[in-house]
């Protein structure tokens, strides 16, 4: 008797479990682009939101939007980064001398600015498009959704400029952006939001970097999940944020855990990035650009530092 208890109890787990990973896998929607996409909203971006882009660039200055990273920049967590500088042949070569030095890098790729990609986020292991983890992770890289599969971004940038509209120098952490918070930011700055737009968001902590790491890492303001849901159906393919969480941390609702990165990836198919510096954006008032980003391709990656580039 206690063997079949056992047995029954263990039939019970079993479905248990089958019925949460299927669940799970049932709220990572399908993507309307097709079982073999692995890009998301970049689909959205095609030759005319390029063209009309371009057309943003009137005085050709060119703005830095990626920041310096060194083994003192504060990271997430486990996360750590420096540079091992070698000269593997220190003997000078040929009759003109011929010396050079070589680069190592050891560390984390989400140290700094950076992209998160799809691989990056999932709901209880299963990510955008219906991948799961136990399908696409090796050691040596994910199989699925790795950001070498990812085109250059070139496309219409955003900024909105949060810490005026909330009159702080560093907007306090947690502080969760609403819809109607953004409508009227993009309305007072004179833009709007449209279909294969980069969104970026000013909130000055960056300015928290080297000063009070433990603070900058304890958490940070950001949109909620409302605004998440509205920026993904507005057809934006990227949003970022001067922040590492992208999102208000603490978070709205205290029993989720990084509920707007997990749905902009798992949803939506918007790549996440964090620690975007748009000061000199905001300081010369530029709330629209043209947004270059060409990063690194690793293959398997599911994230890696960025400097992209704004041009107006």
């Amino acid at each position: 008797m206690k063997t079949i208890v056992n047995t029954l109890k263990t039939m019970a787990l079993a479905a248990a479990l089958f019925t949460s990973v299927t669940t799970n896998a049932q709220q990572v929607p399908t993507s309307p682009y097709g079982a073999d996409d692995e890009i998301g909203a970049l689909n959205l971006l095609n030759e005319e939101i390029v063209l009309d882009a371009v057309k943003l660039v009137k005085k050709g200055k060119v703005y830095r939007l990626g920041m310096v990273v060194n083994a003192q920049t504060a990271a997430f967590r486990h996360r750590y980064f420096h540079i091992e500088t070698l000269q593997p042949e220190t003997a000078a070569a040929g009759s003109n001398k011929f010396t050079y030095v070589d680069d190592q890098l050891i560390g984390w790729t989400g140290v700094g600015s950076q992209i998160n990609g799809l691989a990056h986020y999932g709901r209880d292991n299963v990510h955008y498009n219906g991948h799961k983890v136990e399908d696409f992770l090796t050691v040596s890289g994910v199989k699925k959704l790795g950001l070498e599969k990812l085109p250059p971004i070139v496309t219409r940038g955003i900024v909105l400029d949060m810490r005026s509209y909330y009159n702080q120098d560093i907007v306090k952490e947690g502080t969760v952006f609403t819809v109607e918070d953004i409508e009227k930011v993009a309305k007072k700055q004179g833009i709007e939001i449209r279909k294969g737009d980069v969104v970026l968001f000013y909130t000055g902590w960056t300015k928290l970097m080297g000063k009070d790491d433990k603070r900058y890492l304890a958490g940070g303001p950001g949109i909620g999940t409302e605004a998440a849901h509205y920026l993904g159906k507005k057809g934006i393919v990227a949003a970022g944020a001067d922040n590492w969480s992208f999102e208000a941390v603490p978070h709205e609702n205290s029993s989720l855990s990084f509920p707007v990165n997990q749905m902009m990836a798992t949803e939506y198919g918007v790549q996440v990035l964090e620690n975007i510096l748009v000061d000199e954006l905001v300081e010369d008032k530029t709330w629209e650009f043209l947004f270059v980003l060409g990063h690194p391709l690793y293959e398997g990656s599911t994230q890696v530092q960025i400097n992209p580039v704004a041009i107006k």
